[in-house]
């Protein structure tokens, strides 16, 4: 992150910082940006780069005044390039076996914040990178995007997330396709695949994730959370389960500080206050 865009951000903010990831509050309408940051290496997933995704995922979780987060980028070629295979390759099996957790915890980390989540992607986002991405509830790519999961072709699996988020998106015959292929999807294929959700102009990814998150941080935080919580649990369900789950999720904003706030903004023809309870 730049100097210029270090000093547009809330200097009364709270910042986690660590290594390889940086968290930054911008203003003060809940938005805050998690920024893989290891650009030299075009954020290649270490293990201790993992560690460092999973921590600041687990101090968003618990931070009431987050309303949205965007996953962004700080290398210039790259959104994430997925695990970190020089590291990987000097890894024992024991090794290996000790890791898992900790990459695990960096993608379940992402894909369990409870509140609305958008990837900013340029570059490449391949593996692991890519199941980053596909943590999100909402993907933003700029033009030089190229997107993929090409484990297979180095004799694994996705395993951070992409045998299962994947489909989801796109549906099993079209994941089974791309994933067996290990194939690399560029930008315009990739909105047209649903592989993510909108492509702009190159260099224009994060400027457009964080604007459509000031958008979303504009309502209910309570009902932000409610709803993607009913997004997540209800699909897959049948109607019926789903609607039970929808019913759980309405209940807990149904006699919320926020509703009683929004009912009372909109009949005073005022922007809402929101107690976020």
């Amino acid at each position: 992150m730049s100097e210029s865009e270090s000093a547009a951000v809330s200097a009364s903010a709270s910042a986690f910082e660590s290594e390889f990831v940086s968290v930054r509050r911008h203003g003060d309408d809940g938005v805050v940006e998690l920024a893989l940051d290891r650009p030299k290496a075009m954020n290649a997933v270490s293990t201790a780069m993992a560690r460092d995704i999973g921590a600041a995922c687990a101090a968003l979780a618990a931070d009431p005044s987050v309303r949205v987060v965007v996953l962004s980028s700080t290398a210039e070629r790259a959104f994430c390039v997925g695990a970190d295979l020089k590291e990987r390759n000097s890894l024992s099996d024991a090794e290996l076996v000790r890791q898992r957790p900790t990459t695990r915890g960096a993608y379940g980390g992402v894909l369990e914040l409870p509140m609305p989540t958008i990837a900013a992607v340029h570059g490449f986002a391949l593996g692991g990178g890519f199941e980053l991405a596909l943590a999100c509830d909402v993907i933003v790519a700029d033009e030089t995007a190229v997107v993929g999961l090409p484990e297979v072709s180095v004799g694994v699996i996705p395993g951070g997330g992409g045998t299962q988020l994947l489909p989801r998106r796109v549906g099993a015959a079209r994941a089974a396709e791309l994933i067996f292929t290990a194939r690399r999807v560029e930008a315009a294929e990739a909105l047209s695949l649903g592989l993510v959700d909108s492509v702009v102009p190159a260099g224009g990814d994060r400027e457009q994730a964080l604007v459509l998150a000031a958008r979303m941080a504009a309502n209910s935080p309570v009902g932000l959370r409610a709803a993607k919580r009913a997004l997540r649990l209800g699909h897959g369900m049948d109607l019926a389960a789903g609607l039970e789950i929808e019913d759980a999720a309405w209940r807990t904003v149904a006699f919320s500080g926020d509703r009683a706030e929004g009912v009372a903004a909109f009949n005073e023809k005022r922007k809402p206050n929101w107690p976020g309870q």
